[in-house]
């Protein structure tokens, strides 16, 4: 059976068939882009190739495309590749006529700044949940991580970067007592736990990746003047020995791409392409709530223009219930040389729709460096049975590229340096150090002075100007003495007018 027919000029080319001499080219409708795909298979066999391929065919139709360089060699996609008699042999087998060596418009980015614009985002976007799997929290530790991030929200005081965490976090054990009693049992324990466990994340580098100013969305969904989707790649080959930062990061991508973005149903074409390279690093020991989480995005952000595509060795490294979310498949060859192997064979064989012409088991064991068993939504949504391909080659270089290379397209970068320097404004941990040094200041000031304290204290001819005029304790002053005597006088004159008054009724005098 021939695979449908596509628009080479609207869709994209992955290869040639070869199940029967009469097979034609399989191709990946844009249309469908946004249905997800899976891109599996043993080390060796032409995945990151593949990936390659399907990046700069989404490029090239204008539709943006983020992946993660795992290895090095993604970030051929910037510079033109180069022919040579072996690629002109595939070239002609496949049936390309119009290869030429092309670059792709490329943004390179770094978690640690180092080989691309930095990514940064906040604490709070990133939300206790996925913060506590990045610091390898048991349930009771992300529970009290739980209380602080409620506790900042409460409080008005911002989450930005882990020296926010941090204050905050000796905020809480200062009033554990009165937290506890509020929000839930807080013990020093798990205060201390989470403490060690951010400097275990500062010590990797981690603390790079959080922090202002924040990555905004629109900048990885840009198109060229001419029409062509940005490649953004992320150097991964340091940030994969750290997997569960790795994977938290792109899954944190995600979930800001499914809040984001609005409901547009099906396009012509996706708004982007989203590569999850290495994607068995998501699932390893994830909880069930996060399982949960992954299944609900991929499954609704299709609506919102997003293709999901994951890539890792073996088919069942994704769960079954997102695996069937993936309509687009590419398996490229599986070694059964374990039990572990062969159940894998047998569950890549019955991922895909059977064909007559094909056993798919078998010789998915005898696929060679650059073949894959392909599968890709037809129309309405059917996918075709699956065929024996050989996969095309990208027009880019294969392989790595050298820094001075780097350092070009870096140059010519659309973002320029708008996330290169970082910015730190007042937050969670300069607000309480103000409170802080507030309350020490009133802590050290001197306490008001009585009168007492007062006559102790001054001295000098301005006090004895005053103990004239008011007097002390042994000796009246200037004014009380004149009170007294204004007193005594007055009382004299009265005294004789009422003496007079009485002696003069008494003699029958007259006044």
């Amino acid at each position: 059976m021939a695979p449908t027919p596509g628009d080479t000029q609207n869709d994209i080319l992955i290869g040639k068939a070869v199940t029967t001499p009469d097979s034609g080219q399989v191709f990946l409708h844009t249309k469908l882009g946004n249905r997800h795909g899976l891109v599996a298979g043993a080390t060796g066999t032409g995945k990151t190739v593949t990936l390659m391929t399907l990046a700069e065919g989404f490029s090239r139709q204008g539709v943006p495309v983020f992946l993660a360089d795992v290895k090095g060699d993604v970030a051929g996609l910037a510079v033109a590749g180069a022919a040579n008699d072996k690629l002109q042999e595939r070239l002609k087998e496949i049936g390309v006529a119009d290869w030429a060596p092309q670059a792709n418009p490329v943004v390179f980015w770094d978690l640690f700044g180092k080989l691309g614009h930095p990514v940064r985002t906040t604490v709070s976007e990133m939300g206790p949940t996925l913060l506590a799997r990045i610091l390898e929290l048991n349930d009771t530790q992300s529970g009290v991580l739980d209380i602080v991030f409620k506790l900042a929200d409460d409080r008005g005081l911002l989450l930005l970067d882990l020296e926010d965490l941090r204050a905050l976090l000796g905020l809480v054990a200062d009033e554990r007592k009165d937290i506890s009693t509020s929000y839930g049992l807080v013990s020093a324990q798990s205060i201390g736990a989470i403490q060690r466990s951010l400097l275990r994340l500062e010590q990797d580098g981690g603390d790079h990746f959080f922090g202002e100013p924040a990555l905004e969305l629109a900048d990885l969904m840009r198109t060229t003047p001419n029409g062509h989707g940005v490649v953004n790649v992320l150097a991964a080959d340091s940030l994969i020995l750290k997997p569960r930062l790795y994977s938290s990061f792109l899954l944190w991508l995600l979930s800001e791409l499914f809040e984001q973005l609005p409901e547009v149903g099906d396009l012509d074409r996706p708004k982007l392409v989203f590569v999850f390279d290495e994607a068995h690093l998501l699932f390893d020991d994830a909880p069930a709530a996060l399982q949960q989480r992954v299944e609900q995005v991929v499954r609704i952000i299709r609506s919102k223009g997003v293709g999901v595509y994951f890539c890792s060795q073996f088919p069942d490294d994704i769960p079954d219930n997102i695996l069937g979310q993936l309509g687009n498949r590419v398996q490229h060859a599986l070694r059964a040389f374990t039990p572990r192997d062969q159940k894998a064979v047998r569950t890549a064989a019955e991922t895909f729709v059977p064909n007559p012409a094909l056993n798919v088991a078998e010789a998915i064991s005898k696929l060679g460096t650059g073949e894959a068993l392909v599968s890709t939504l037809q129309d309405k949504g059917v996918p075709m049975p699956v065929e024996r391909t050989l996969v095309a080659p990208p027009r880019c270089r294969m392989g790595a590229i050298t820094e001075a290379e780097r350092v070009q397209v870096r140059a010519g970068s659309p973002i320029g340096g708008k996330y290169d320097t970082e910015v730190n404004r007042e937050s969670a941990a300069e607000m309480l150090a103000k409170r802080a040094d507030t309350a020490a200041e009133q802590a050290q000031a001197p306490p008001a002075k009585t009168r007492e304290q007062d006559d102790q204290e001054e001295g000098g001819f301005g006090q004895a100007v005053k103990d004239a005029v008011f007097g002390t304790k042994r000796r009246q002053g200037m004014v009380e003495t004149m009170a007294k005597q204004t007193a005594r006088t007055v009382g004299t004159q009265v005294g004789r007018q009422i003496l007079r008054g009485l002696l003069g009724g008494i003699f029958g005098g007259k006044r």
